[in-house]
């Protein structure tokens, strides 16, 4: 009866990476079943499409799969996954740059349902806006305003002070507000 204690307590983050490090072929499995929302999240926030965000988030676990044995214990395990698809996401950011393309959803003429016109036009302006910004401010406000990180975790996350992630923040934060200043007149015209 001992032996069954084990499989009916969850294992932790760090027990799951220890086992798939120790050769356990289902651990790491378990682990990217644990996060995967979450870091699906963190990587359509921080990528240009939904096709984009898959893909780097299929490199990022490729790349944690195999670099699991590198890992120091000495953070969380789920914020090195979560560093490594920021990692992986701007890569591919970097990457698209040298070879710009155009979003199939921004070719041509696109309907609407009209009663989530307003709303569906308000979140494309952010997107497009979020878009705008140097990755480097638009992974902090992701990180921060959107996921909900402190200031802390996210530079932990980015792997730079603090000061820089407030910085980047209050200027990126800034620049949205500039190019998003037309949603707040639209609002006030109704």
């Amino acid at each position: 009866m001992g032996s069954g204690s084990q499989s009916q307590r969850e294992r932790s983050d760090a027990e799951l990476l220890g086992a798939h490090v120790a050769g356990d072929r289902h651990a790491f499995a378990e682990l990217f079943r644990r996060h995967h929302r979450t870091l699906y999240r963190l990587a359509r926030l921080t990528s240009r499409s939904p096709e984009d965000a898959e893909d780097a988030l299929q490199d990022a676990m490729l790349s944690a799969h195999r670099g699991a044995a590198s890992f120091r214990f000495d953070a969380a395990v789920h914020s090195w996954l979560h560093r490594i698809v920021v990692n992986a996401c701007l890569d591919r950011l970097r990457r698209a740059k040298a070879r710009p393309t155009v979003p199939l959803e921004l070719v041509g003429d696109v309907h609407w349902v009209a009663d989530r016109t307003s709303e569906v036009e308000a979140g494309l302006a952010v997107q497009r806006a979020l878009m705008r910004l140097p990755v480097e401010q638009r992974t902090a406000v992701v990180a921060v305003d959107m996921q909900g990180y402190s200031i802390a975790d996210t530079a932990r996350l980015l792997g730079v002070a603090e000061g820089t992630v407030k910085s980047r923040c209050a200027r990126g934060r800034a620049r949205l507000a500039v190019l998003l200043g037309h949603l707040n007149t639209t609002a006030d015209q109704r």
